[in-house]
């Protein structure tokens, strides 16, 4: 198995990341025709410097390569860029992200009624999951019918991704894209002759200098706001709770100190990263830790390894909720920087907090082996099965 693939199917990749930060730091790979980077200083400045590292997937043939996502705000550069994003800045404001409060504490409680009097569960398909996608299909004016058709969309745009970061042209790949596509489409005419007070209509009603958003624009901010609308926060939860557990005194601490959690997520974010890598296209010659990067390569910035890098955080392999500063890269850095950051964080907090509270004795469930969704960009589990003290059930 080659060191690239390697790194997307270990449930700990890390050990791989420090021989490829300490021997390989930039290393291209025949096979998938990609520069890959390794330490933090490099994936910061290709995530940072948009000038030289351009977001445009695939150069000229970007439409074509990246389908519904080559429109949106993950692929486009300045000035479009800035313009589109100011678009839905306005949605994930602190102040509008913090109104959003109450009702992602409704929908923890919700999901938690359906299963704390079972005692066990799956973390991810009872909780991780449903959570964040209720939040962004509400978000965007979605049907509640609609939501498991989200979930496999999104499975397959994540899954089906080679280390090169352009996805597969498989046949599961495009018909998924198609049917995103198809699906969107159609809620983008209803919503032309039946406007609400969804995120999808104001998109439709707004405009950049005095023209409206093209019909590819639309579709790309709702392809991404789909699968960044939740996979980021599914693995944040799935992780953070797999990465508690294993450390027992932890959990005692979170369950009796909740303002220990924040600082708690942001190390998740940091020492398992929900986003292990981003691509990017080099708009000219550049120089990356003595290797010489030619105009219109591809690169695979690896935040996973940047955030391990003991050249940047002391005792790295360490999880230490007192890291100060926690300067990870899991939700990028630069005009890129993840506009639903906050968002995630404040959903993790809620949903953290609620399953401590209500979960007792919470543990995985015996002889349980553990599987990393297959993925060269996200990194979570694919089941995270638990059980706790059911207290129902007391005498």
């Amino acid at each position: 198995m080659d060191p690239l693939t390697a790194l997307t199917e270990q449930l700990d990749p890390f050990p791989q990341y420090r021989r490829l930060r300490d021997e390989s730091p930039v290393l291209f790979d025949v096979q998938r025709e990609a520069w890959n980077v390794f330490r933090y200083d490099d994936v910061q400045r290709v995530l940072s410097d948009h000038r030289v590292f351009s977001s445009q997937l695939g150069g000229s043939g970007g439409q074509r390569q990246g389908g519904l996502f080559a429109s949106s705000l993950i692929s486009t550069d300045p000035p479009r860029h800035r313009q589109l994003r100011s678009l839905v800045t306005q949605a994930f404001t602190p102040r509008a992200v913090d109104a959003l409060g109450p009702r992602i504490a409704e929908i923890a409680e919700e999901l938690l009624d359906r299963s704390a009097g079972a005692g066990e569960m799956d973390l991810i398909d009872d909780f991780a999951y449903p959570l964040p996608v209720i939040v962004i299909a509400e978000l965007m004016g979605i049907p509640a019918v609609d939501r498991d058709r989200f979930r496999r969309w999104s499975d397959v745009v994540v899954s089906q991704t080679r280390a090169g970061g352009v996805p597969q042209g498989s046949g599961g790949h495009a018909e998924a894209q198609a049917e995103m596509g198809e699906y969107f489409l159609g809620m983008i005419e209803r919503r032309r002759t039946e406007p609400g007070d969804d995120l999808i209509s104001r998109l439709l009603a707004a405009q950049i200098e005095g023209e409206h958003l093209s019909v590819p624009e639309l579709l790309g901010f709702c392809a991404l706001l789909l699968v960044a609308g939740n996979e980021t926060t599914t693995n944040l939860l799935g992780n953070a709770v797999l990465t508690f557990l294993e450390r027992p005194h932890l959990v005692e601490r979170l369950q009796a100190d909740a303002d220990a959690l924040p600082a708690a997520v942001e190390e998740v974010l940091r020492f398992r990263s929900p986003v292990q890598s981003m691509y990017r296209i080099a708009a000219q010659d550049v120089t990356l830790s003595g290797e010489q990067i030619p105009a219109g390569s591809r690169l695979v910035a690896w935040i996973g390894s940047a955030n391990h890098d003991e050249r940047q955080f002391h005792d790295p392999e360490a999880f230490d909720v007192a890291r100060t500063p926690n300067r990870h890269l899991a939700f990028g850095q630069g005009i890129h920087f993840c506009l639903g950051a906050p968002l995630a964080r404040l959903e993790a907090r809620i949903a953290l907090t609620a399953l401590l509270k209500r979960l007792p004795g919470l543990a995985l469930q015996s002889q349980t082996a553990l599987e990393r969704i297959e993925s060269s960009i996200v990194f979570g589990l694919k089941h995270l099965p638990l059980t706790w003290e059911n207290l129902s059930t007391r005498p």
